[in-house]
């Protein structure tokens, strides 16, 4: 049997990277999947809902640092499938840079994203997940950067901190009001995606960069989003009914030194 057989799951920034990689594999053990993304990621996201199968797969422009479009992505989920069962705050944004180099504006824009972005989820989620009598289960995607110090990546670090710790205090919410929704983070180290590539370019020496990040993990390689997607898809699956508040660490032994 399918592992996330029946469910239905919606993606925040699934055009591409981890987003695009979960809604794959969810799709794969079963899942229906709403991917989302910012309306300018419309194409890629349209692709990776298609690629999903049919019926299996819907695209729903959503930035996440805005309210309206998180009240409009639950309505179009709840009308098109009638229910939701996963939710996955994935969408993220980092700015590489120290706390002298770095402006208010950048400081904001890295928390609204990263932040607010897995608040409005959470709390349309879990009200999206009572109304259809969903035992649902919330995913933030954090960072091992939320765990451990990185002096080059201040913003990010202190927003993926956060999320950290309001996935407890959102597991603890939903428990104690018996809602039967579950919340854990995953935290990674830093993997091929996008946003990786993109700070490894930015160093002005490419080469250089990606060995000193290769150096950073104890295990000597860098993750692939099909790594995170498998924690994602045991995060949605009945396999973790125990966990909640709970946080997963993929990070080849960072955090262990």
């Amino acid at each position: 049997m399918k592992r996330v057989e029946g469910k239905v799951a919606l993606i925040t920034g699934a055009a591409g990277g981890l987003g695009s990689a979960a809604a794959r594999m969810l799709a794969r053990e079963g899942a229906r999947v709403v991917v989302t993304d910012r309306p300018q990621q419309e194409e890629a996201g349209v692709e990776v809902a298609r690629s999903l199968g049919e019926g299996m797969g819907l695209f729903v422009p959503l930035d996440v640092t805005r309210e309206e479009d998180w009240v409009r992505a639950m309505e179009v989920t709840l009308e098109k499938f009638g229910r939701l069962d996963v939710l996955v705050n994935n969408a993220g944004l980092g700015v590489p840079k120290d706390v002298e180099n770095i402006t208010l504006a950048e400081w904001r824009l890295v928390h609204a994203v990263n932040l607010d972005g897995t608040f409005l989820g959470c709390k349309h989620g879990i009200q999206a997940m009572r109304k259809s009598g969903a035992r649902g289960s919330i995913i933030n995607i954090s960072s091992v950067a939320g765990l451990i110090g990185v002096p080059t990546l201040v913003a990010y670090g202190s927003a993926k901190a956060a999320v950290h710790m309001f996935t407890k205090s959102v597991a603890l919410h939903c428990a104690h009001h018996g809602y039967g929704i579950r919340c854990n983070s995953i935290h990674p180290t830093f993997i091929e995606t996008n946003m990786v590539k993109a700070l490894i370019a930015s160093s002005g020496s490419p080469e250089r960069a990606r060995e000193g990040l290769r150096r950073t993990i104890p295990q000597g390689a860098l993750g692939e989003p099909d790594d995170v997607a498998n924690a994602v898809v045991y995060l949605a699956s009945d396999e973790s009914k125990l966990m909640t508040g709970a946080e997963m660490i993929l990070d080849g032994g960072s955090t262990a030194q």
